[in-house]
């Protein structure tokens, strides 16, 4: 067990995801500069008004975007190993916690599941005119690394970072996407139904 800075936000952040954050507060201006001092990573855990998580992710600081006169700071971080909190410590001014790393099974996703799965993305990618590049198809934990370039709600980004089989976590990624792209495709039928004759057909 190792003991870790957390930041609690009402934000989940997947491995190999971009996030910018802003810092304001005293206590986490001042995590964040000794991870900046010292190179080390934080654990950004999701938190919201029933408390926070038992998992997160370790964030590493890739860029300081703005530096404020006031001590405020915009962040771009990305997403590294996943964690499991196992108790919280003190003695800091920013919350800390012993943590340990979760870790995959052995398996790994058959060929087929990893085709679908990028030509998935490609359909959605094509539909929602994105210009974001595909992963490439030796990519590991490709299930991640599709997932962080989708917009996808808190819950269902934390299903993502419990499983610790990638066959099955890249199972659910191709339903998301599968899901995504219909419903991006219903909206471009009803907008092109409306601008033809001024109504949407229903069903």
């Amino acid at each position: 067990m190792s003991d870790l800075g957390l930041f609690p936000l009402p934000v989940v952040l997947l491995p190999t995801e971009l996030v910018p954050l802003h810092i304001f507060e005293e206590r986490y201006k001042e995590l964040i500069e000794e991870c900046l001092a010292q190179d080390v990573d934080f654990g950004l855990v999701y938190a919201d008004d029933d408390g926070m998580s038992d998992v997160g992710t370790r964030a590493h600081v890739v860029r300081v975007l703005t530096r404020f006169d006031d001590g405020r700071l915009d962040i771009l971080v990305e997403g590294g190993r996943r964690f499991r909190v196992l108790g919280l410590t003190g003695g800091r001014s920013f919350q800390t916690g012993g943590v340990e790393e979760v870790v995959d099974g052995p398996e790994g996703p058959d060929a087929d599941t990893v085709d679908r799965a990028l030509t998935l993305f490609d359909r959605l990618r094509t539909l929602a005119g994105s210009e974001v590049d595909s992963p490439e198809e030796g990519t590991e934990q490709l299930s991640f690394a599709l997932a962080a370039r989708v917009e996808l709600a808190p819950p269902v980004k934390l299903e993502l970072l419990r499983e610790v089989s990638e066959p099955a976590r890249l199972e659910r990624v191709c339903e998301l996407l599968e899901d995504a792209a219909t419903t991006v495709e219903r909206q471009r039928r009803a907008a092109e139904r409306a601008a033809g004759n001024g109504r949407v057909e229903l069903g």
